[in-house]
């Protein structure tokens, strides 16, 4: 790790780190008194909680690192956004497709209640993912045996949720890497599917279980195109703690839930068409650098998770010293050796963190092809390009 990440990084992830511990604790106290008595309580108070922890690292990106999100949707859409449920479904293009869904939430003020389908191994993340547990996103095992009943029974408990949410599902299944685009498009020529160039092929299964347990109470879908400009460079975790600045494209489109067909298999089809037509909009973007065919809207950079981060500093920074002054923790070798253990335990949970967000180097599984079903072509062969 270069020095001048290990200079930000050891005292944000001090900062996010021991923040963190206590919205966890209060968060596990609400759990167990607040919960039984009254869900809803439980979750206006645990939205609150969740939006000051994923504050800090919204400042990151957009006080320290400065990454500019620039979204491009129609007037419409852009007042809605924060005011309904939403099931998102977008390209998983970056490694941090995730953090740019944040950004946008918490422009539209739903950042407390956004939500995401994610694999099993990330609530285990200290603090972040103990936190995504507790505000109830859905957690999956990536295999359609184990995961189908998890997905509905996690879904229909969102029926009664008290605020509006953003539930975010990126139905590739995986992020985009050139290899994996390289199998999906091997799996993609001998099923006789369009030949993706900038997608991978959609996985129908879960889409399919979203629509079918939400149509009652989710009336929208978002349709959300990621794309990186020519002229920025990629952006990561690492370059945004670095205080490397890039630029992400964002479009938009909104779907109504009451327009999507309702037999299963026109749904999974509905999706496909999604990505063929994601796919033609990202050759748009590559040619001409944006996305023209919808307006740019203005989502400023506000000063609110500047003002939590600021107001958490002081009172680490206050709690800190109050510590040392009591315990004299660094007047003794042993406690000089504690300290310092302390901090080499915040370096390696950063950069597990950031390792957990880099897109996978490994090179994907020999496709396969098997004869896709009639009406289901993409579910037979495709999780092998995973």
């Amino acid at each position: 790790m270069a020095i001048p990440a290990a200079v930000v990084i050891v005292p944000v992830g001090l900062l996010f780190f021991s923040s963190g511990l206590i919205i966890n604790l209060i968060q596990a106290i609400c759990y167990v008194l607040i919960r039984p008595l009254s869900k809803n309580t439980y979750r206006t108070i645990n939205r609150a909680l969740a939006e000051l922890l994923w504050l800090e690292l919204v400042w990151v990106f957009d006080w320290w690192a400065g990454v500019k999100v620039q979204l491009f949707t129609d007037q419409e859409t852009f007042c809605l956004l924060g005011k309904e449920h939403a099931l998102l479904i977008s390209n998983h293009k970056s490694d941090i497709d995730w953090l740019v869904g944040w950004v946008l939430a918490q422009r539209a003020g739903c950042l407390g209640s956004a939500l995401a389908v994610m694999k099993k191994s990330s609530k285990v993340l200290p603090v972040i993912g103990w936190s995504m547990w507790f505000s109830e996103y859905l957690f999956l095992e990536r295999s359609w045996a184990k995961d189908e009943s998890t997905l509905k029974s996690g879904l229909q408990r969102l029926k009664d949720f008290p605020r509006p949410f953003w539930l975010a599902l990126f139905v590739e299944g995986t992020r985009f890497t050139q290899s994996k685009l390289l199998a999906a498009q091997e799996y993609a020529a001998s099923a006789g599917l369009p030949i993706p160039r900038n997608t991978l092929i959609p996985r129908t299964k879960g889409f399919v279980s979203a629509v079918s347990n939400m149509r009652s109470f989710v009336p929208a879908i978002y349709d959300v195109t990621v794309a990186i400009p020519k002229s920025s460079p990629q952006p990561t975790m690492l370059r945004i703690f670095k205080g490397q600045s890039s630029v992400v494209h964002v479009h938009l489109k909104r779907h109504l839930m009451k327009d999507l067909p309702e037999t299963d298999d026109a749904v999974a089809q509905w999706c496909r068409d999604i990505f063929v037509a994601k796919d033609a909009l990202l050759d748009k973007h590559i040619a001409k650098d944006t996305f023209s065919d919808q307006e740019l809207q203005d989502i400023g950079r506000p000063i609110k998770p500047l003002v939590v981060v600021t107001s958490w500093a002081c009172l680490l920074v206050f709690g800190v010293l109050k510590f040392l002054q009591w315990s004299s923790l660094l007047s003794s070798w042993k406690g000089i050796a504690i300290s310092s253990s302390a901090l080499a335990i915040i370096t390696i949970l950063m950069q597990i963190l950031i390792r957990f967000t880099q897109s996978e180097r490994s090179t994907p599984a020999k496709v396969v092809p098997a004869k896709p079903k009639k009406g289901d072509p993409s579910e037979t062969g495709q999780d092998k390009q995973h």
